[in-house]
């Protein structure tokens, strides 16, 4: 039954680092299609509770399990910084 338990906790810690990750990509893309100041800093904020969630899934479940999910951060990083560049333009 611990087993059981412990593979629910993991699903959990998963599914909350996928969500913020995808969270991230909604903010980021309404940055990138309505720039503004504020869904900026909103998507700023996005990547912040992302980075986080992120480390604590390392933390509990390790490197192998947050990859797919620092990859995704990765590229939602890249595009965050254009929708600054078309911002500032």
């Amino acid at each position: 039954m611990a087993q059981y338990d412990s593979n629910l906790d993991n699903h959990s810690v998963e599914a909350q680092t996928q969500n913020s990750v995808d969270k991230l990509h909604n903010a980021v893309s309404q940055a990138l299609s309505h720039p503004a100041e504020q869904l900026i800093e909103q998507a700023e904020q996005s990547r912040t509770h992302a980075e986080h969630a992120i480390q604590q899934a390392k933390d509990s479940l390790g490197d192998d399990a947050v990859e797919v999910a620092e990859e995704m951060l990765g590229e939602e990083v890249q595009r965050l910084d254009q929708a600054k560049k078309t911002l500032h333009s």
